[in-house]
């Protein structure tokens, strides 16, 4: 798998792979990030350092695996409970919320991890190549928010096409907020999005009408010639 993981072949490897990663988020919880070594995960998991090693080829990709799979967990949890509604304000909403109750587990530790992430040379920046899979992931789920909704057939192609990658990097701005937020449940950061959401949605809506045309041709010209750029386009082999 892309960023030095290896590729699970058998159902034992797939579980050997789980234990490896559940046994590292419950150690990074317990003592954190940086003091938690791979030999130490290796033990607790019960499996050989060089098993740890094979699965994961440094413990920076064991963030990476776990990247992946708590994408994969929004995005089926946004998918079911956005199924049954087509107005893009709430498809959107919905799937920032769902983000934050999937993430809510890890919030303890989750500004560990962002000092690192911060770094842009670091693997584990979310515009890094080796996150890829995760950002892919997350990017076609808000791909499915908008072409799901009743907007995207009013909306210029060409914004359609940029409009995914865009809805990413609000996520960014509310997991931001997320990792620095103290308050019960992160009710901050979820009145944030309950907030701030429509008046996104809002001006998204605008962009449809003849008027605000202009505007829309110079956003998407520095979405393409600024923003889009900074983002990691292919997987680590």
């Amino acid at each position: 798998m892309p960023g030095g993981r290896a590729q699970p072949k058998t159902d034992k490897s797939e579980a050997t792979r789980a234990l490896i990663l559940e046994t590292a988020m419950r150690l990074f919880q317990e003592r954190g990030y940086e003091k938690t070594t791979m030999r130490a995960i290796a033990t607790e998991a019960g499996v050989s350092v060089g098993n740890a090693y094979y699965y994961f080829s440094a413990k920076e990709f064991l963030i990476q695996g776990f990247y992946d799979r708590m994408t994969h967990d929004h995005a089926a949890d946004a998918r079911r409970r956005m199924a049954h509604t087509r107005d893009f304000s709430e498809r959107l909403q919905i799937a920032l919320t769902s983000w934050l109750d999937t993430a809510a587990p890890y919030h303890e530790f989750a500004a560990q991890f962002f000092r690192t992430a911060a770094d842009p040379t670091s693997s584990l920046s979310p515009f890094s190549n080796e996150s890829h899979p995760a950002r892919a992931t997350a990017v076609e789920l808000f791909r499915d928010v908008l072409q799901g909704s009743d907007l995207a057939p009013k909306l210029d192609a060409e914004l359609v096409e940029l409009l995914p990658d865009v809805l990413w990097l609000n996520l960014m701005v509310v997991v931001l907020y997320w990792v620095f937020d103290r308050t019960e449940d992160t009710e901050r950061t979820r009145e944030f999005v309950r907030r701030s959401t429509p008046m996104a949605a809002r001006l998204i809506n605008l962009s449809r009408y003849r008027v605000f045309r202009p505007i829309v041709r110079d956003a998407k010209g520095l979405i393409q010639d600024f923003i889009l750029p900074t983002i990691g386009k292919t997987a680590v082999k």
